[in-house]
Formats: C-alpha cells, structure tokens, sequence
C-alpha cells in the first residue's frame, strides 16, 4: 500500500457524517486506505467534550467492521495541538501518496492553516461537500448527502 487518504479532525462525537466521508472514499480505487486521525485537540479550538481517547475508542468502534480504514493515534499521542502538516509529514515517511480529506465548511480558513503553503506541496486535497459550499475546481469534490455535525450533535447535549 503507498497511497492513502488522511481524514483528520476533533470526531468530538463522530457520527454518521464522518462514517459516509469514509464511504464515499471507497469509490475513488487509487486510494489504497483511509487513516482517520482523530486530534489530540483542534489547533483551532481550546477544548473538547469527550476525552481523546474516548473520541479514539468511539472511532474503532465505529470503522471496526472496514478492512480499509485504520484509526490512528498519532496525534492524541502528541498530547497537543498537531498542525495537519506534521501529521502529512508523518505519514510520508510510511506511504508514497497522501489525499488530504477535508470539509467543504474549512475553504474558508484553508490559507491560515499552519505552514499551508508547504501543505499543499504535499497533498492533494480530497473536499467533501457540505452546506451547499462551492468547492474550487483544483480540489477533488468527495459528494456526500449528509446534513450534520459534531457541533450540531453537542448543541443537543449527545455526547
């Protein structure tokens, strides 16, 4: 295996959405498997609702049935915030190729991303749809028909 597709975030809960990310990533072949990374704690948030390892836990439960998703812990292990291109750089050292699967809704803020620049040198960029926002033509368009969040989830107090 030398090509992967790196989902990371908070998962703080994962849900339904997440699990159809990770669906939908089945289509494209040239993607040899998806690593889930859940953080330690979002380099733009100051705190979470459910531990990191619990979030970890959740996600193996969630994907123990899918032969091509591993959860990993790097970042939790790290215990602090971990930019996305520590963790690309990361995993370069194992795999050749690295799709980088984001939400649609992070467009916005892309450019602020730590060292994003080096960033995209590194990755192609997978985006998955979200809230009817216009994905670029120079990102890949994951198509996912789920209208949820993990903010959406906490507002309703489900942790």
């Amino acid at each position: 295996m030398e090509t992967i597709a790196l989902f990371g975030g908070s998962f703080d809960p994962p849900h339904i959405g997440h699990k159809k990310i990770v669906d939908s990533l089945e289509k494209f072949d040239y993607i040899d498997k998806t690593i889930v990374v859940p953080t330690f704690l979002n380099p733009f948030k100051s705190t979470f609702v459910n531990t990191p390892k619990r979030r970890f836990e959740m996600l193996k439960e969630m994907f123990e049935d899918y032969k091509y998703v591993e959860i990993s812990d790097y970042e939790i292990n790290q215990k602090k915030k971990v930019p996305s291109i520590e963790s690309v750089k990361h995993f370069l050292k194992t795999y050749k190729k690295i799709y980088l699967v984001i939400g649609a809704d992070n467009l916005a803020s892309l450019e602020k991303w730590y060292n994003y620049n080096e960033l995209k040198k590194l990755v192609t960029f997978i985006v998955a749809t979200r809230d009817d926002i216009e994905i670029p033509k120079e990102f890949i368009t994951l198509h996912v028909d789920e209208k949820i969040s993990s903010t959406q989830i906490r507002k309703k107090g489900i942790k």
